[in-house]
């Protein structure tokens, strides 16, 4: 099956925590603190590589994690550094926040590396906290939290050109006479069963990206077929192509087949219907009687839209260079280069927002103090001794909590809970 969607579980690594330690050489008076700070965590970063064209190698693999950084050590030995995460993604794959589907990178044009992660930073370990008054600080920072979060990979193909149709009208036959792509072909539905490029070559160094999508249906838009897997592929195309069957051998109407297709796009995209499109009846080499009928009642049909008609015949090669040419001078008058979608997400603001400190009345002379930040804290200060107390005291302050604390009322002796520990309230 082609892999053109994944889901994955990525996580940065976390920051080194800053170590506590005392020089205790043999003739050195007075030596001091001299833990080290932590190392940083390691980034998740995908890169480009134009080697790959689907998704296969996240399919059966879903977690993938960069290095954490190594604690900092004495002598103010820093910790080691973590590994980034180099993550290789076919050139057209956006990366979206699986939880609600917004875009955090286009890995397309001048996307061909970013950071979509960052690792933690390293704390700072305890030779940075001594002063002329707390000359022997007993605590370090702790290193920066990783940060996890779902993504979903999408890939949407590069092209200039999107071939769309029935199946069996003949796209795949098209594509192989005017590129040099060589898809599989036969006369059974969905024999095309993933996207075909293919480029064609004009004169005067003129090219376009042609994408063949895999047959469409009625009901495509709501998972029926095909085409649901692969009207995504659509969206980076700039003008579309219908390929219909005048000749009828199978007994379909040509105009309710674009009609019909017209349909799923806008149920998929109301956008798609402003892409210029043009039609190419195909199979004229087919039809028995007058031709002009069958491409007279498409123009007849379809002309107060815009779109224009070009009966050809893709195994005979009939009418293709004026289809061609068509699509080439609707080309030149649309914007270079492929369609980039803008970044509507950061990852590292969700974590943030998610990690809130709450401070909480909980009776008329206690105070409640909770959240991860808060604890991890704790876990790296010795708050029962005076100048770890202090330390805290400095963070709740810095981090606007004691400012809470007066909003809600506090008064002098309140007592504040925070995990395990309780304190009385003193300005």
């Amino acid at each position: 099956m082609f892999a053109d969607r994944a889901k994955i579980i990525i996580k940065s690594g976390k920051g080194g925590n800053g170590h506590v330690s005392f020089r205790r050489e043999k003739y050195v008076p007075n030596g001091g603190p001299d833990g080290g700070d932590g190392g940083k965590g390691g980034d998740v970063i995908f890169v480009v590589d134009k080697g790959l064209n689907t998704l296969t190698d996240y399919r059966h693999r879903r977690k993938f994690a960069a290095e954490p950084g190594a604690e900092g050590s004495k002598k103010k030995m820093h910790g080691k550094n973590g590994e980034n995460l180099i993550l290789k993604v076919p050139e057209g794959t956006i990366i979206k926040d699986a939880e609600k589907g917004r875009v955090i990178a286009d890995m397309s044009g001048e996307n061909q590396r970013v950071t979509v992660l960052r690792g933690g930073r390293g704390g700072k370990g305890n030779v940075h906290y001594a002063t002329p008054t707390m000359q022997a600080p007993k605590y370090a920072q702790p290193g920066g939290e990783a940060v996890e979060i779902e993504v979903l990979l999408e890939l949407k193909v590069i092209a200039d050109v999107g071939l769309v149709g029935f199946p069996n009208v003949g796209k795949s036959t098209f594509l192989s006479r005017v590129t040099n792509a060589q898809p599989k072909i036969a006369n059974y539905h969905f024999t095309t069963l993933q996207p075909n490029l293919g480029v064609v070559d004009l004169d005067e160094g003129f090219g376009f990206v042609i994408a063949d999508i895999p047959g469409l249906i009625e009901g495509a838009s709501e998972g029926i077929g095909l085409g649901h897997e692969f009207l995504r592929h659509i969206e980076r195309t700039k003008v579309m192509v219908h390929m219909v069957d005048a000749a009828g051998t199978e007994g379909r109407d040509p105009i309710a087949d674009i009609k019909a297709i017209n349909k799923e796009l806008e149920a998929y995209n109301p956008e798609l219907l402003k892409k210029p499109q043009v039609i190419a009846a195909n199979k004229i080499d087919a039809i028995y009687g007058e031709e002009n009928e069958i491409i007279e009642k498409l123009r007849d049909e379809f002309s107060d839209a815009g779109i224009e008609v070009y009966p050809i015949s893709a195994v005979s090669g009939k009418g293709l260079k004026e289809l061609l040419y068509c699509v080439k001078n609707l080309l030149s008058t649309l914007p270079q280069g492929a369609t980039v979608y803008e970044s509507e997400f950061d990852p590292s603001v969700k974590v943030m927002s998610e990690d809130p400190c709450i401070v909480r009345q909980e009776s008329e002379d206690t105070y409640v103090v909770e959240g991860q930040r808060v604890e991890r804290m704790l876990g790296y200060t010795n708050i029962e001794s005076e100048k770890g107390f202090l330390f805290f005291q400095k963070f709740m302050k810095e981090q606007g909590i004691l400012d809470e604390l007066k909003n809600l009322g506090i008064q002098d002796g309140d007592t504040v809970k925070v995990c395990d520990f309780e304190f009385d309230y003193y300005e």
